[in-house]
């Protein structure tokens, strides 16, 4: 499935759906095969209300599990460009500090952006939640511990880059805990059997004019599928062409190169 992410979100979107619209439309033609619309047509009033009832429930779950993904992406994107702020906060402080700890750390956040940029995020994008940046930060704070802070004219300044430090391993942390899975699968179950439900319901009414009901099927099946996979896509805020944007750091690591 992940295989997908990496294609073009239309392409992704366009087999997803082509698959799942085929099995609906299989299921259609095999209810029809024995049941004629008359037949069908006998229970139209109890399946309506059964049907609205189920797609209100339906509908509010989908709409929540939506809002929870897609505010988890937006959460990423955020601790992302909060980090690389962070990152680049400490470079412009430290050229007040004195030498050779100027130049130390600049370089110890030089290979802290890299490490994030080239193999962290790398590895969380195959889905591999890794901490392998963990060693260039450790080495920022060994360094700032090592540090003679009676040597820094601005004392003022020396505080405020703990704090940025602070905050960079905070929001590296947030960052490595969204490219986990947010979804559990309990919840997935529910959403994709509640989905072949709602399609199979189309299954059972009685239109005279079956290249209708293949549309409104189609129409049914296409909606839920992409709606469903859009859950998974932002449920993986670091893997695919849909992945957050990582020019903050690409800019942070241009800008300590300057």
């Amino acid at each position: 499935m992940q295989s997908l992410l990496s294609l073009p979100p239309p392409i992704s979107f366009f087999i997803v759906s082509a698959i799942t619209t085929s099995f609906a439309l299989f299921g259609v033609h095999l209810v029809r095969k024995k049941y004629s619309a008359d037949v069908l047509k006998e229970n139209h009033e109890v399946a309506a209300i059964i049907f609205n009832a189920f797609g209100l429930f339906y509908g509010v779950m989908v709409a929540f599990v939506v809002f929870v993904t897609w505010s988890g992406y937006d959460e990423a994107t955020k601790n992302l460009q909060l980090e690389a702020s962070e990152a680049l906060d400490i470079f412009h402080s430290a050229e007040s500090f004195p030498d050779p700890a100027k130049k130390i750390i600049q370089q110890a956040l030089q290979d802290y952006l890299a490490a994030v940029y080239n193999d962290e995020l790398q590895r969380m994008a195959e889905g591999d939640i890794s901490l392998n940046a963990r060693g260039a930060h450790a080495n920022l704070r060994t360094l700032f511990s090592q540090m003679d802070a009676t040597s820094i004219p601005n004392r003022e300044l020396y505080a405020e880059s703990l704090r940025c430090l602070n905050n960079l391993a905070q929001y590296r942390r947030l960052r490595i805990f969204a490219g986990n899975d947010t979804i559990p699968p309990v919840i997935w179950l529910v959403l994709l059997v509640g989905g072949v439900f709602a399609v199979s319901y189309t299954f059972f009414f009685g239109m005279k004019n079956i290249k209708a009901q293949y549309l409104l099927t189609t129409t049914l099946t296409v909606m839920i599928t992409s709606i469903l996979f859009l859950i998974y896509v932002l449920d993986h805020p670091f893997t695919g062409t849909s992945k957050v944007s990582l020019e903050p750091l690409r800019q942070a690591m241009a800008s300590t190169h300057q």
